[in-house]
């Protein structure tokens, strides 16, 4: 595309992009938007160096004028966008890239790939937190995706109200509590259950969490409490019916003096697990796979769309695939309350203001140049919580229904001579 349109001189033509999702995942009655922070490094980071470049050279996928244009290339437009931490709707223009054609086509993968899959990842972590109330969430999932979707999981999870993760990179790079438990091997390490407990009292204090499934749970929890007594900060469990172990565990807990101990489980743990485990005796969860796989939509299916060309509207017409031309402009309706009541889209201008109207798309770049002070990921996690709370109360629900605020979509302004009426 770039090569063609640099040949026939299109390249240079302002144009913008939007990002959106036609529908949510099935069932799913709100997205989040989550990756935006990393977005915007790796569009300030986006370059073709010597290496790529003399990759793309002797292939020839592209010929010597189009090398001479990547060769030089830096990010030059405007981003805005819905901030880091709201929750978004079906046709949602959560990102708008405007930008010469040649300089804002070549970012498409780069912005969807990064939004799907921290958006995915953040909205199956928020059906989490509000499935496990008030209780704290691990995030534990980094041996199930790969290394480098491991961190950016771990980043969405703590967005969405996880209260701490595993993985320590996560926690030097974002500043993210880390926390874990000892694994099952540590156990067996040891020539007996009481020496490994034994060994991780010695190092790390009566506070510690003792994983007691290796082998008998009912034996093991005994052995923990006889190792690191009464004040032992707690036990996990990672495999069985875990409502009825957490009830059996905390009985035997009590009885054992140790009632300030507390019980951690884990083990293939979703959403609809962890409201399973609501009346259960459980003070905290581990979660890994289900959330690093979107916990069943592990892409949030966003796209990335031409909507306008030199200030002129563009749309597709595909059948199942249409787009609605134009740039986008959106604001939430609120009812006095604060709860929202409709997300309303406008084409090409403002939407025209009422009561209780908040406009959700801020600037994120200018003139290639990111926007200084914008939220950093604690503050963007306060924002999510804000936002989930301002939905209706069904839209917070587990079950499958429609999305939590409809989406209503103004008709274009006419253009009129000497200007817009």
């Amino acid at each position: 595309m770039l090569r063609a349109a640099l040949h026939d001189g299109t390249a240079q033509r302002r144009c913008t992009f939007e990002v959106f999702a036609r529908r949510l995942p099935e069932g799913r009655r709100y997205g989040v938007v989550a990756g935006t922070g990393r977005l915007l490094d790796a569009i300030e980071a986006f370059r073709f160096d010597e290496e790529v470049l003399g990759h793309l050279r002797e292939r020839d996928v592209v010929d010597a004028a189009t090398l001479d244009r990547l060769a030089g290339y830096r990010f030059g437009g405007d981003v805005d966008g819905y901030p880091e931490g709201e929750v978004f709707f079906p046709h949602s223009p959560l990102l708008t890239v405007t930008g010469t054609f040649a300089e804002a086509v070549v970012l498409e993968t780069l912005v969807l790939s990064i939004l799907n899959h921290d958006c995915a990842v953040a909205a199956a972590a928020a059906r989490m937190v509000t499935a496990a109330g008030e209780r704290p969430l691990i995030e534990m999932g980094s041996r199930r995706t790969h290394e480098d979707a491991a961190l950016a999981c771990s980043r969405a999870a703590y967005l969405a109200g996880f209260a701490s993760t595993s993985n320590l990179e996560a926690g030097r790079r974002w500043g993210i509590p880390t926390a874990g438990t000892a694994a099952h091997a540590f156990t067996l390490l040891h020539d007996s259950e009481r020496d490994a407990f034994a060994a991780q009292v010695a190092a790390l204090g009566t506070g510690t969490t003792l994983l007691v499934d290796t082998y008998d749970i009912t034996a093991g929890i005994a052995t923990a409490v006889e190792v690191a007594g009464p004040r032992l900060g707690a036990v996990r469990i990672d495999s069985g019916d875990l409502a009825v172990l957490a009830v059996q565990a905390r009985r035997q807990l009590d009885s054992l003096g140790a009632t300030g101990t507390r019980i951690v489980v884990s083990g293939d743990l979703d959403e609809f697990a962890l409201a399973a485990l609501a009346a259960a005796p459980v003070d905290g969860y581990g979660v890994g796979t289900s959330l690093v796989v979107g916990s069943g939509a592990p892409t949030a299916g966003l796209v990335y769309k031409l909507v306008e060309v030199e200030g002129r509207p563009v749309a597709k017409r595909s059948t199942s695939k249409a787009t609605q031309g134009g740039r986008k402009h959106a604001v939430r309706r609120h009812k006095p309350t604060g709860t929202a009541t409709e997300e309303v889209l406008a084409v090409g201008a403002p939407v025209p203001a009422e009561p209780g109207d908040v406009a959700l798309q801020v600037p994120l770049v200018r003139g290639g140049r990111r926007v200084p002070d914008l939220p950093d990921l604690h503050a963007s996690r306060e924002r999510l919580r804000r936002s989930l709370v301002s939905l209706p109360w069904d839209g917070l629900a587990l079950s499958k229904g429609e999305a939590a605020v409809p989406t209503t979509v103004l008709p274009p302004v006419p253009a009129v001579a000497g200007g817009v009426r």
